[in-house]
């Protein structure tokens, strides 16, 4: 067990050369590999997603691509390719590439959450928590965190505004592999630095993300075989109320169109389609007041994905009820219920008032990566009290989906998109 443990703690000897470079047409780019001088030994990355699998990172230094008109981004915003022992405030168990990527998709979803303070945690790069505040960053951080409290567990927090004593000292009492922030207040940084493993990047370019919503970057995926596919990174055209579509359809000549959302659901619905962004579809997000409820991710099926989410906001809203209470989880709860008729009471108690609240779901508003084939997953939806959808669009049975909000007592607000934002 103790070689086990170790497999975690070991640092892969990196052979990755010091120099890349990607030629595309008679375009070229020249890249630098990301080092780091770390207690007097030079290190990259720890490893890749796994501990066998060596890893390295690298910074575009030299030349752009550009493909019809469009310039692709090409380093220099600060950001995590740029990574120098400045911005590396505490190494803790030195980054590796999970770290990064997934500090990287919450810079993702941050560049369309530039309105106002914003925070997102995340885990195997999808998001956990997410949630934007005028109240400032300390809302946010809070928020986020307490949309999933089990799974934010080892998380990687991700802030568009400087790290507040508040946030610092709510941390404190929370384990989060890494925190990056455009910079940190002063006493706010001791504070978790008292967390030696933990990760603490200091990434000015977070500050200033809305410069970067008009360009794409160039994604690659590469195949099993050694091939590749290219693509422009997605981009989320909804980015104010009025970008939304109204959601009509005709069926037999006759039109149907649903009701627009008010201000606070087309509130939510462009926080939650800005985060949905960084989800890995088929997904959908329930949100509520400026924070993530629940998030569905990965599904084959999207009433199966709604479904599943629906399971998860009842289960995240209990455990909130139980901690709050006792400061224990809900699953340490049912482990004591087992044997303790006190605790079974309690559970009882915990879970009739989960199912009365329906999960903290009424209110709420839905938004799906990809249209709804079926009006089975809105239904279900409405159910719970959802008050406002947006979907993209595009189905032959949109005129379906349509009636299923205008039959829903009170009625349902249901937007367009007219865009998919699937991401694998």
């Amino acid at each position: 067990m103790k070689d086990l443990k170790n497999m975690y703690k070991n640092i892969l000897k990196d052979e990755f050369p010091q120099e890349m470079s990607i030629s595309l047409g008679n375009q070229k780019v020249q890249f630098k590999k990301r080092t780091w001088k770390i207690e007097d030994e030079q290190k990259g990355l720890r490893y890749g997603e796994n501990p066998d699998q060596p890893a390295a990172l690298y910074e575009p230094v030299e030349g752009f691509l550009e493909i019809g008109g469009v310039r692709f981004r090409n380093g220099g915003h600060g950001l995590v390719s740029s990574i120098k022992e400045k911005n590396m405030v505490q190494a803790g168990k030195h980054p590796g590439k999970t770290n990064l990527t997934d500090v990287d998709n919450g810079i993702n979803i941050l560049q369309y959450l530039t309105q106002k303070p914003a925070a997102v945690i995340l885990k195997h790069n999808n998001p956990c928590g997410a949630a934007w505040s005028e109240q400032g960053i300390f809302e946010a951080v809070k928020s986020a965190l307490y949309a999933d409290r089990i799974a934010s567990f080892g998380g990687a927090l991700v802030l568009n505004q400087p790290l507040d004593m508040d946030s610092a000292e709510f941390l404190a009492g929370n384990y989060l592999e890494v925190v990056a922030a455009p910079d940190y207040e002063p006493g706010a940084l001791e504070i978790i630095q008292a967390k030696k493993n933990l990760r603490i990047l200091k990434m000015p370019g977070l500050g200033r993300l809305e410069e970067f919503q008009g360009s794409p970057f160039l994604d690659i995926k590469s195949l099993s075989d050694g091939g590749m596919i290219v693509q422009f990174s997605f981009a989320n055209r909804i980015l104010k109320p009025e970008d939304f579509l109204s959601a009509t359809a005709a069926r037999d000549g006759k039109e149907v169109m649903a009701r627009k959302p008010d201000t606070r659901e087309m509130e939510d619905l462009l926080f939650a389609w800005a985060v949905e962004s960084g989800v890995a579809s088929n997904s959908v997000i329930f949100a509520k007041n400026g924070r993530t409820l629940s998030i569905g991710t990965g599904e084959q099926d999207r009433v199966g994905c709604v479904d599943m989410a629906i399971q998860k906001a009842y289960n995240k809203y209990a455990d909130l009820l139980v901690f709050e209470k006792n400061k224990g989880s809900i699953y340490q709860l049912k482990q004591k219920a087992r044997k303790d008729r006190d605790a079974a009471a309690e559970l009882h108690a915990v879970l009739s008032q989960t199912m009365e609240a329906k999960g903290g779901l009424p209110g709420s508003v839905l938004v799906s990566d990809g249209f709804f084939p079926f009006r089975d997953g809105v239904d279900e939806a409405i159910a719970q009290g959802v008050s406002a959808i947006a979907q993209p669009g595009g189905s032959i049975r949109d005129w379906e989906v349509i009636e299923a909000v205008n039959e829903a007592v009170p009625q349902v607000a249901m937007v367009f998109t007219g865009q998919r934002s699937f991401k694998h």
